[in-house]
């Protein structure tokens, strides 16, 4: 026995069989306002993405900008840091391989100064200047002559820059005034003692 049939506009279907043709052209109809609706939806939270994204790039690039400030001193605070050590460490090596000689030429000086001989006193001056010269120079300190050598130095550079000049000054009173400078056994001993301290600072004693 055939199964009975109902019909409709849209064609023949089986009896019991629910009809979705209905909601089917609903959604159809409805899908031009449904498609709009998701686009608005969608530029919207691209839009907050993007402001966020904006605000996340503009941490991130005031981060970058410290850190390579940061970087910056940091870097320069561990050259000078370097060239300490280096200095640190050819004074060791000078101390240690070259002790004997270079003890040797301070030890005349000192004995120079010791003499009760003005002339030596003159001489153990001139002589320390001499190595003064010689020292800044091995150090690299640019200038051709003692004056030009310690003019450019600053007292971060060498904080015995005081003493050299002032004992420097000294040594040029006795080779331009000859023995018209007066100089006592105290004045001679303190200029040593002025040289002493930057030849400890340059690691030459």
């Amino acid at each position: 026995m055939a199964e009975p049939t109902t019909t409709t506009t849209q064609g023949t279907i089986q009896s019991g069989v629910p009809d979705l043709s209905g909601p089917i052209l609903e959604y159809f109809r409805d899908s031009d306002t449904s498609l709009d609706l998701g686009f608005s939806d969608v530029l919207g939270v691209f839009s907050s993405v993007w402001d966020v994204y904006v605000i996340v790039a503009y941490i991130f690039a005031a981060l970058f900008m410290y850190g390579y400030v940061y970087a910056a001193i940091r870097t320069g605070s561990l050259n000078e840091l370097l060239a300490e050590s280096i200095k640190t460490q050819e004074r060791l090596y000078r101390e240690h391989f070259g002790q004997e000689v270079k003890n040797n030429r301070w030890q005349e000086v000192l004995g120079h100064i010791e003499s009760q001989n003005p002339n030596d006193w003159r001489l153990a001056i001139i002589e320390a200047d001499i190595m003064l010269e010689e020292a800044l120079g091995q150090a690299g300190y640019a200038g051709n002559t003692l004056g030009e050598r310690l003019k450019s130095i600053t007292p971060n550079q060498l904080q015995s820059i005081n003493d050299a000049w002032e004992a420097h000054v000294v040594r040029n009173k006795i080779a331009h005034a000859g023995s018209d400078f007066v100089l006592t056994q105290r004045l001679a001993r303190d200029t040593i003692t002025q040289f002493g301290r930057a030849f400890e600072e340059l690691g030459v004693i």
